[in-house]
């Protein structure tokens, strides 16, 4: 059993028990960015390190040497693919640029039936003895009774994949950007409510911040440019912000157009990962049974909205009194 020390998140206690860790983006688009920072240290703590993302691209475009199997491909910087500059290919170039393993494998954006099967088979295929979801944003942890979700349908695919996966040792959830996602509705007031739920069940695993003079600060600092740059007019809003969020910035920080007119709330607790395990935050989800069986991401959504319009009450927004 793992032993958590005071000195030591209990998270990171966690993953560097395991000798092979799977690094997963859960809801898709640049979220696999969120977990650079913990791999680059656990690269450096001696951890063999893959990375992977649920892909918002369309991924039938790719040549199709890059498929590994069903809904899987593995995406390197000589991916050939039909839609320029997606974040898998623009991580797996800018790995390649820092003489780092440059592959990052993409599971195709489906329901949770086919996503567990490519789940399996990557684990299979690295022996991994871990795998870390990891989330741009806190919505993953909504339980489905909150006033708003956020995005939530990759993420719950997500969830759902990795938790039917019980032969994986440790299957832990990271989340980046706290605060992010009020602009999708999101009540940051209930984000606090649900980890006190899961400290409550054990399942809560601390939070700890991004050091901004750390090598894994710089390095994600360059990896989000080098993103931005790749592809400005998909610049991810939630990057942006954790980026400008490190180097010291503060308010409403223009981020390009892609935010508009809104007012954005860039603030040092947008460095802070809060860490949860899979078997807790699936536990306390209330409609995450209903999704097994599911092949696609739109039987997902539907099952999330005939879900809502059953519950006899949402819990309101809760602001943060302070």
């Amino acid at each position: 059993m793992t032993t958590n020390g005071f000195l030591q998140p209990p998270l990171l206690t966690r993953l560097l028990a395991a000798e092979r860790i799977l690094v997963a983006g859960a809801g898709g688009g640049h979220d696999v960015y969120a977990g650079l920072p913990i791999a680059l240290a656990l690269r450096a703590a001696g951890r063999e390190v893959h990375l992977a993302n649920l892909s918002f691209t369309h991924l039938h475009g790719l040549d199709g040497r890059a498929w590994e199997g069903p809904h899987l491909a593995r995406i390197t910087p000589d991916t050939r693919a039909a839609e320029p500059g997606f974040p898998e290919h623009s991580l797996a170039r800018w790995l390649r640029d820092h003489q780092l393993p440059d592959t990052v494998w993409a599971f195709a954006s489906t329901g949770v039936k086919p996503l567990r099967a490519a789940y399996r088979a990557l684990v299979r295929r690295l022996g991994v003895d871990a795998i870390l979801l990891v989330d741009g944003g806190t919505d993953i942890l909504m339980r489905g009774d909150e006033a708003g979700l956020g995005t939530p349908e990759e993420d719950m695919a997500s969830l759902a994949a990795v938790a039917g996966l019980r032969n994986v040792p440790q299957r832990l959830v990271a989340c980046l950007g706290f605060g992010i996602d009020a602009h999708h509705g999101v009540s940051h007031g209930l984000v606090l409510e649900n980890l006190a739920a899961l400290q409550r069940a054990g399942g809560y695993l601390g939070a700890f911040s991004v050091p901004a003079d750390s090598a894994e600060a710089a390095l994600y600092l360059d990896a989000v440019a080098h993103a931005r740059d790749d592809c400005p007019e998909r610049a991810s809003i939630v990057h942006g912000s954790v980026a400008a969020a490190l180097r010291g910035e503060f308010g409403d920080v223009r981020l390009g157009e892609r935010t508009g007119d809104s007012t954005l709330f860039v603030n040092p607790l947008m460095t802070l990962y809060f860490g949860v395990t899979v078997e807790a935050l699936a536990a306390h989800h209330l409609y995450l049974d209903r999704l097994e069986g599911t092949t696609t991401t739109r039987e997902i959504a539907s099952v999330i909205a005939d879900f809502r319009e059953e519950l006899p009450r949402r819990r309101p927004a809760r602001p943060y009194p302070h």
